[in-house]
């Protein structure tokens, strides 16, 4: 196992954990929050029940987007880890290329213009990559959470309706 994957390794393991602490945690305030309201008899409130078990959908919402963000700057990290490998070995044989065999100025000079356009196009190329890599993380969490938005504006409507005001 190379250092990059030890450090991407560690990186989701300290996610993952500080996921699951922080979801243990928001349960127990639900719990906590529940058992302080649930023997409330508050007319006026909607049922608590509902309103806890939406509190508690959108926490796991949120953990889901933050899992599929980290997931996404992950893939990014190592995708970039692979770029640069690759662009180290490439210069190594660039150099050898540049600096071997019995060629004029002119045809180094040639060939090492030709070499610095194709490796400006791959720059470009990768950094494109690499921004659709974000992008289409951040996409994909936003999908997440405004699945959740819009599912909890259903629910908003359904306790208005069940408690007198009938929205709309």
């Amino acid at each position: 196992m190379s250092d990059n994957d030890k450090a991407i390794g560690d990186a989701t393991n300290a996610f993952q954990t500080a996921m699951t602490t922080a979801t243990e945690h928001a349960k127990s305030m639900t719990e906590d929050i529940g058992k302080m309201f649930g023997g409330m008899k508050l007319p006026a409130l909607p049922d608590t029940e509902a309103l806890l078990s939406a509190h508690k959908r959108n926490l796991e919402t949120l953990t889901a987007a933050n899992k599929v963000a980290m997931e996404g700057a992950q893939a990014v990290v190592r995708r970039n880890m692979e770029i640069m490998q690759q662009s180290m070995a490439e210069m190594g044989e660039t150099m050898r290329a540049l600096t071997s065999g019995d060629t004029s100025p002119q045809d180094r000079a040639t060939r090492h213009a030709d070499l610095l356009k194709r490796a400006y196009e791959r720059t470009l190329a990768n950094a494109k990559e690499l921004g659709g890599m974000i992008q289409k993380a951040n996409t994909d969490a936003m999908h997440v959470l405004n699945a959740r938005v819009s599912e909890a504006m259903g629910e908003v409507k359904a306790l208005t309706d069940k408690f007198g005001g009938k929205a709309g």
